[in-house]
């Protein structure tokens, strides 16, 4: 949202009664056209932070109130594209055939932690740099001069540093893996002093743009899948990093990020945690009803992060976009624990730190967006326990670290938050119900050689639990594919003893026994299915096979 974002769908909606929610509109109906004055109106729902060395500080800098980690930070950019979807247009903008790569870019910024170094650390004019080749690798575009609104009020803290190194050595261990889902149209550093901190404790951080089918986001179900299906593409390319440790994975999304993030992980298991920096899965449950999501039925952990907002304002987005009403998706989130944190002090823009280091915002737009009399200094502190609060909840999920879980269903005081900061709730999922995953956990840990054993006392502790003669085959068939015979011949004398009846059954433990090296009682069950069933030309022509002479 630093350069391009045209509108921000928390923000435009909750800009008051002063009419920029009419004038964005106004500005949509233009098109692109009025691209420039779309900005400068977008930016008010700014990012970034930036967590940086002790350095002399102008009035517009700034740094996170959480103390770093014990790790030196990294940071690479790797240039991307997913080729199995189409970006650029065949037709450019002069009206000319588009000249290059036409792929998805996927711009890819990676902190890591790193070996101590004395290398010049990044600086926030390095960061924003990046915005300009985003979707363009190697040849910048958009604007970075005086005129710019965002630029001129940024511009005095480019020479800040941060906290990173440029391709500093990594530390030689794998390290659980951080997926930053950005805002509506937003850079992928638009939280980059978060990002830095959580890699300062030991975690590797990956982000991308925040784009919809093209290069803007849209507030509609197809834009949120667009950024969605990046989260899986990062996902996949985390395999190839060899100080990540993707079995150990969650994803953190801000605004528009959390929405996507959801859907993603409704349908990727590799996704263990997800924390919500007041998105919008909150702001438009009905995209989440649109795409097919039951919140009750997820069952990972849940980090919800609010601000400040109304019944009123979300009245006026529902008006604006009908597409946003719902359900209630943290109501509904019962099947994981859900960890629900109110900032008091802290308005939308404000989860995301670049709007910490321009003085236009602050001058001209927050002052309209609070309650009550809270200042920047406020949102400083605030965004410093958001960081902290998101850090202690994956070293709780994702390290199974036990402070970490105590510090989470701590009362405020009792983790040393300042008083009338924020609020916090736990509250823990539903019991898992007992399905196959587990089941076959347990006969892993016992031997398939006590499978009957272990089934007869899961069916008197689980009695819910039952496995069908389709459940049991289809196991014996996949362990015999695989080349776990003997595994597969108790899988399928399991569903012998279950199902005494059923051809199929029969049929699965004739070739378990013969694939297990049990020739002859292979026969037997073959002759017992052709006796059952005369007609049965799969027993005949095993049979045929079997009792043909030797060599033939």
């Amino acid at each position: 949202m630093i350069f391009r974002q045209r509108h921000h769908p928390r923000v435009s909606w909750a800009l008051k009664p002063f009419g920029l929610l009419h004038l964005i509109g106004k500005i949509e109906a233009h098109g692109r056209c009025a691209r420039i004055l779309a900005i400068i109106i977008a930016e008010i729902l700014g990012t970034i932070l930036a967590i940086s060395p002790a350095r002399g500080e102008t009035r517009d800098s700034f740094a996170i109130k959480a103390e770093f980690g014990p790790y030196a930070v990294g940071f690479r950019l790797v240039e991307q594209y997913d080729y199995s979807r189409t970006f650029a247009p065949l037709v450019d903008e002069l009206g000319r055939p588009f000249q290059g790569e036409r792929a998805r870019p996927i711009q890819t910024l990676i902190w890591y932690p790193a070996e101590k170094n004395t290398a010049r650390h990044m600086t926030v004019g390095d960061y924003v740099a990046l915005g300009r080749t985003e979707a363009s690798f190697g040849h910048p575009h958009g604007f970075d001069d005086a005129a710019d609104y965002f630029t001129s009020g940024i511009r005095p803290t480019y020479p800040d540093p941060l906290a990173a190194t440029r391709d500093a050595s990594p530390v030689s261990r794998r390290f659980p893996v951080v997926i930053y889902a950005p805002s509506f149209s937003s850079n992928a550093w638009e939280n980059v002093d978060l990002c830095e901190y959580l890699a300062s404790f030991g975690y590797v951080v990956i982000a991308s743009p925040g784009m919809g089918v093209q290069h803007e986001s849209t507030h509609d179900l197809a834009g949120a899948n667009a950024q969605a299906q990046d989260i899986s593409f990062l996902i996949g390319y985390v395999r190839t990093l060899p100080d990540a440790d993707s079995s150990h994975l969650a994803v953190v999304g801000w605004s528009w990020g959390g929405l996507s993030s959801l859907i993603t992980a409704a349908h990727e298991d590799r996704i263990q945690a997800l924390a919500d920096l007041d998105g919008s899965i909150r702001y438009w449950p009905g995209l989440v009803k649109s795409a097919g999501i039951d919140p009750s039925r997820m069952t990972i952990p849940l980090l919800y992060i609010k601000s400040q907002d109304t019944i009123e304002d979300q009245a006026r987005l529902e008006d604006a976009y009908s597409t946003a009403a719902g359900p209630s998706v943290l109501n509904h989130w019962t099947g994981g624990d859900l960890i629900s944190i109110q900032m008091l002090q802290m308005i939308h823009p404000e989860f995301g730190s670049m709007v910490f280091r321009n003085q236009n915002f602050w001058d001209h737009e927050f002052d309209r967006l609070r309650f009550g009399d809270y200042t920047r200094a406020d949102g400083v502190k605030s965004f410093g326990w958001m960081a902290r609060y998101t850090r202690e909840f994956l070293d709780a999920y994702l390290k199974q670290d036990q402070a970490a879980m105590a510090f989470l269903k701590s009362s405020p005081s009792k983790a040393g938050v300042p008083e009338h900061l924020l609020g916090v709730t736990f509250q823990a999922g539903a019991i898992k119900p007992f399905d196959q995953n587990a089941f076959r956990q347990d006969v892993s840990k016992a031997g398939f050689d006590h499978l009957a054993e272990v089934y007869a006392t899961t069916k008197k502790s689980h009695p819910e639990f039952k496995l069908s003669a389709d459940d049991l085959t289809s196991w014996a068939w996949g362990l015999m594919y695989e080349g776990h015979f003997v595994e597969g011949l108790a899988v399928a004398k399991l569903a012998d003893n279950e199902n005494p009846s059923s051809n199929w059954v029969i049929t699965t433990l004739a070739a378990a026994y013969l694939r297990a090296g049990h020739r002859d009682e292979a026969v037997s069950t073959y002759q017992q299915l052709l006796k059952k069933d005369p007609r049965d030309a799969f027993a005949a022509t095993a049979l045929a096979q079997l009792n043909a002479p030797r060599g033939k």
